[in-house]
């Protein structure tokens, strides 16, 4: 990413955090009252390999605090998707909630042992706003019945995510420190680019991530 491009980029993110701002979030919750919804607690949402939740640096310390006893890579892991640089460093953005196989480590059949330290995502799910418009994901409890009042809270919420997004993303890029970009290597560690700036980080704290990040690469 180039300086021109980031001007253009932070641009368009300044536009759209005017835009967020503004948005009606009563409007939004008269939508979400007419779509229904009520949670299942089927645990459908934090379960599965497809499932990855999104983190900003503000939620990892939020679910550290509320736990207790875990560090920053015990919360949070580096997204797989990625470039690599000339000297062999893994370069990706932001971080995801850690997952114990295939389902997220802190989902049980009790349910979810970080409920109130949740991240927004969460929170919202399965609403998300796409350029000021209501959008969902598949939910068993699509079409169930919700007040007011309640759809009025996940519109809130979604209002919140909405700015959040865009604020970060704007830090992140105003930090962003471009690289030339290389070929795969095992030898190099993983850099996250976030929206307090970088992090560098040994593969031997992120057990087996290498060699995914490798075979997803088609390199040894």
């Amino acid at each position: 990413m180039n300086r021109a491009d980031a001007e253009e980029m932070l641009a368009n993110l300044l536009l759209q955090l005017e835009e967020a701002e503004s948005l009606s979030a009563g409007a939004i919750a008269r939508e979400i009252v007419q779509i229904g919804f009520r949670c299942e607690r089927c645990g459908d949402c934090c379960r599965g390999e497809e499932n990855s939740v999104a983190l900003f640096p503000f939620e990892i310390r939020e679910i550290m605090a509320a736990v207790g006893g875990e560090g920053w890579l015990d919360v949070a892991e580096p997204p797989l998707e990625g470039e690599w640089d000339i000297e062999g460093n893994f370069h990706t953005l932001e971080w995801r909630l850690r997952k114990e196989g295939r389902d997220c480590k802190y989902y049980s059949e009790e349910g979810c042992r970080i409920y109130k330290a949740r991240p927004l995502l969460c929170q919202t799910y399965p609403f998300y706003l796409e350029e000021g418009r209501l959008r969902w994901s598949d939910c068993r409890g699509l079409g169930g019945e919700i007040g007011f009042e309640e759809a009025q809270k996940i519109a809130d919420l979604l209002k919140r995510r909405q700015i959040v997004e865009i604020k970060e993303a704007i830090d992140l890029i105003r930090k962003y420190e471009d690289f030339e970009r290389g070929e795969p290597s095992p030898y190099g560690m993983c850099i996250v680019h976030d929206s307090e700036g970088v992090h560098e980080i040994e593969w031997s704290k992120i057990p087996g991530a290498l060699g995914r990040r490798l075979r997803r690469s088609g390199s040894r």
